[in-house]
């Protein structure tokens, strides 16, 4: 079982510099794994990426939200397949399996129905739970403000780091910290993470293949 995420930048036309979403976004993915086997930034601002831990999406989907959302004016679609892998090429656009249908399918639901996140599963009543969740999640995400987004960024990228630590690598106050911890819901997103990467694991742990 992999994780597949395909996601568009909105209103990517409308910057001045029409790549500066995408330095930040290629340090996000090399993390990852190399390109284009594993991600890759195709038709200018769509793009797709895979994880070999589907336990993994919802933490990086909060990694590419933060990162999209610190430049102001732009916002980001993802959706989530999570499923077998049926066939391997050097370029994650042309593999094939379960995941990459199911990210395909809901990310084109997405863009129908005007929402930024949704998610896709051999599970369908749990897909229906994760869905609501993520409707949530995503009223909270869309407003980020760009300093809000880079604080975020900041505290997902350095994990381990005090808050004092935060506040001095992004220089400001670390009062200012715990105050944009607290605009970003950034405590009630890590529990909805720890809790999607819960159930997947627990899910794709005991899957029997029903075909």
């Amino acid at each position: 079982m992999i994780g597949v995420i395909t996601g568009d930048i909105i209103n990517s036309r409308n910057l001045e510099t029409p790549g500066s979403w995408m330095i930040g976004l290629k340090e996000v993915f090399n993390n990852i794994g190399p390109a284009p086997g594993v991600w890759d930034i195709y038709r200018g601002d769509s793009f797709q990426l895979e994880l070999t831990n589907p336990g993994l999406v919802f933490m990086t989907i909060l990694h590419i939200k933060a990162t999209v959302k610190s430049i102001k004016g732009i916002d980001v679609r993802m959706a989530i397949g999570i499923g077998e892998k049926k066939y391997a090429a050097e370029r994650i656009t042309e593999a094939n399996g379960e995941a990459f249908i199911y990210s395909g399918e809901q990310f084109e639901k997405l863009k129908k129905e005007k929402l930024t996140m949704a998610i896709r599963s051999p599970w369908p009543e749990w897909d229906v739970e994760m869905n609501l969740y993520f409707k949530l999640a995503s009223i909270v995400m869309d407003l980020w403000k760009p300093k809000t987004a880079e604080l975020v960024k900041a505290v997902l990228n350095h994990p381990d780091k005090s808050q004092q630590e935060i506040a001095d690598l992004l220089s400001i106050q670390q009062a200012a910290v715990s105050q944009g911890r607290k605009r970003a819901h950034l405590n009630e997103l890590l529990e909805l993470e720890h809790l999607v990467s819960i159930k997947v694991n627990s899910l794709t742990e005991t899957y029997d293949h029903p075909h």
